[in-house]
């Protein structure tokens, strides 16, 4: 009763105008609010504009740099507002290092195509911790060029309430790709504040201190840990693992206005599967070796090891798979590529780095580079999705991806690429990516002609010694065509190409920056797209090898591909459409025109008198 009585006052209330304004400026100030978004809203209401207060301020100032990076596809990077649900890794096939859960997988073989299968109860990354910190903001960037996960943490401490006080923690966390033992840990505090900041330094999880034995050591006048455990494996054996790491001291003091850096190396030995009665003879060997190697590194310089290790990557992703325009929900994006040609460089040796290769064993493996024939064979894995995932969620999942990677690629012709490690593995899904094939003659370019509506590009083919770009690219009318071009390495030699049918004379590619452009054809039956060799008789007498039906251009075959709905169908809908209006006619005509059909006009003096007499009617 009480609220029918103030619902009947309503209306009474808003009759008058001071009512109105009230409820107009509430509706106004509404629109206002909901129009300035949530971080606004945070700030005209007197906080921080960006979700973490001061120390998430500060670290969107310290990964500014990082978002030209991930636009230029050479890494991806997580964050607070923006998380990512994938492992950040690093590794060299040797040793793969899952940063976020801090575990340690190795390898139970040096052999190329052996994936760091086994994980260890070792924690390989040392905790750095701002005592009295309030709150923390991280995020985390994965380099493919670089070969490293970045973390970036700001700390605010409790007294701080500006962002410009807040400390910052840079880490980079390396395993080497040249010295496949090496791990590093390279951090760098500072400290803008008036204070100074205490930092704890720890290594090592509560249950890798439990499963492993340490003890300290002395090295070229510094002190190491020496850790050392086992790893089960299959049939009752186990891998040795020794680990030699540079020990820190557990609590640093960073003055006010200052920079601390330091870098913290560590060698990670392990042994072939073995019986337990072995263990005591592998020890000592293993223990030795890390010793040495450690030994070594202390008298190294560290920027000179990480700078080989960049160039390492650098060179590595010479080679790749670039996504220009994607036109449909199947063709892996540009982050997926990236992401799989990343983890599976990471999980695989590159024995053309080893020093102590031979001349003659470095001399085969960069001749099945530069020609791999026959690989690779079957259509193109673009469109598969198990080998280019859009999801990887941990270590084990990276770890079942290269080992699917490497069985294909072995099936398809590519044994020698295999053989020669990460440099042939990022070769030969290169090579697959497209459908690029070596033949005894000639290099053929095998795409699907229905799935040329994406535009990709395949960069840094091997082919002798000069490196092949090869770019499915879209014109205005979104018609396909192919550029191609060459960078020619040492001793120039001369190559040939020709498009589908090799009917027109093959073209000699140059080294000119602007490439060479080549139209899209079709064969009946489907032949190759394009064709490159180094032998210009081999592609001339090739077009009367090929015995074809026809040749068409690609949106002429497209058109006979899909010519749209059959005849009988647009027959059924016209006869439709016909044997309606029909019925519609016989209706109208009925109405007005049949028998005992109504005058469709009638006159005002008719209309009139049967009016005039109706009225008379109704008197009587």
């Amino acid at each position: 009763m009480w609220l029918q009585q103030r619902l009947k006052g309503l209306p009474g209330l808003l009759s008058s105008s001071w009512a109105r304004r009230v409820l107009i400026g509430l509706l106004l100030l509404l629109i206002f609010y909901w129009y300035l978004g949530a971080e606004r809203r945070w700030t005209f209401l007197g906080g921080s504009a960006v979700p973490g207060g001061a120390a998430g301020e500060c670290l969107q100032s310290e990964i500014h740099k990082w978002r030209s990076i991930a636009e230029r596809g050479e890494g991806v990077y997580s964050t607070p507002e923006e998380p990512l649900d994938m492992p950040f890794v690093t590794g060299n096939g040797h040793i793969l290092i899952d940063v976020d859960a801090n575990k340690l997988w190795v390898a139970s073989s040096s052999q190329p195509g052996s994936a760091p299968v086994h994980q260890t109860e070792h924690s390989p990354r040392v905790s750095v911790h701002l005592v009295g910190g309030r709150a923390e903001a991280r995020a985390n960037m994965l380099g493919y060029r670089k070969g490293a996960v970045l973390s970036v943490r700001c700390v605010s401490p409790a007294a701080v309430q500006s962002a410009r006080d807040c400390v910052s923690i840079r880490e980079e966390f390396i395993a080497h790709r040249s010295r496949p033992n090496v791990y590093l840990q390279r951090i760098h505090i500072n400290n803008p504040s008036d204070r100074v900041a205490t930092v704890d330094i720890s290594s090592g999880s509560p249950a890798s201190r439990s499963r492993f034995s340490s003890s300290v050591d002395t090295l070229e006048d510094r002190e190491v840990e020496l850790s050392s455990g086992t790893v089960q494996v299959e049939n009752s054996q186990v891998v040795l693992l020794v680990v030699v790491t540079r020990k820190l001291k557990s609590r640093v003091q960073v003055p006010a206005k200052s920079e601390f850096s330091d870098n913290i190396v560590s060698v990670v030995w392990s042994s072939e599967p073995m019986e337990s009665s072995k263990l005591e003879a592998a020890f000592s060997s293993l223990r030795d070796g890390a010793r040495r190697e450690m030994a070594e590194l202390l008298r190294a310089d560290v920027k000179e090891l990480v700078q080989k290790h960049q160039q390492a990557w650098m060179d590595l992703f010479i080679s790749g798979v670039e996504m220009r325009k994607i036109t449909d929900s199947h063709t892996p994006s540009s982050r997926t590529v990236n992401n799989t040609l990343y983890y599976v460089l990471s999980s695989s040796t590159a024995p053309l780095l080893d020093q102590r290769l031979s001349g003659e064993e470095r001399g085969r493996l960069e001749s099945s580079l530069n020609y791999a024939d026959h690989c690779f064979s079957g259509h193109a894995t673009m469109h598969a999705e198990n080998l280019w995932p859009e999801r990887v969620s941990n270590s084990a999942q990276i770890l079942q991806l290269v080992t699917l990677w490497t069985l294909t690629l072995q099936k398809r012709g590519c044994k020698v690429l295999v053989a020669a490690g990460a440099h042939g593995a990022m070769q030969g899904m290169a090579l697959s990516f497209g459908g690029l094939q070596f033949t005894e003659n000639h290099l053929q370019f095998q795409a699907d002609p229905d799935v040329l509506h994406n535009s990709y590009a395949l960069r840094g083919i091997r082919y002798n010694q000069d490196r092949i770009n090869l770019a499915v690219l879209l014109d205005a009318e979104g018609k396909p065509f192919l550029h191609l071009s060459v960078k020619q390495q040492e001793a120039a030699v001369k190559l040939y190409a020709c498009e589908a049918g090799c009917l027109n004379e093959p073209v000699e590619l140059t080294s000119e920056v602007k490439g060479h452009i080549f139209p899209v054809m079709v064969t009946q039956p489907i032949t190759p797209l394009l064709y490159i060799s180094t032998d210009l008789r081999h592609l001339q007498d090739l077009r009367h090898t090929l015995h074809l039906k026809a040749i068409l251009a690609h949106e002429e075959h497209m058109a006979n591909r899909y010519p749209g709905l059959p005849f009988l169908f647009w027959f059924s809908v016209a006869s439709l459409i016909t044997l309606f209006h029909l019925f519609l006619f016989k209706l109208i005509y009925n109405e007005y025109c049949g028998p005992g059909a109504k005058p469709l006009f009638r006159s005002k003096v008719s209309s009139k008198r049967e009016d005039d007499c109706r009225d008379s009617s109704d008197v009587a």
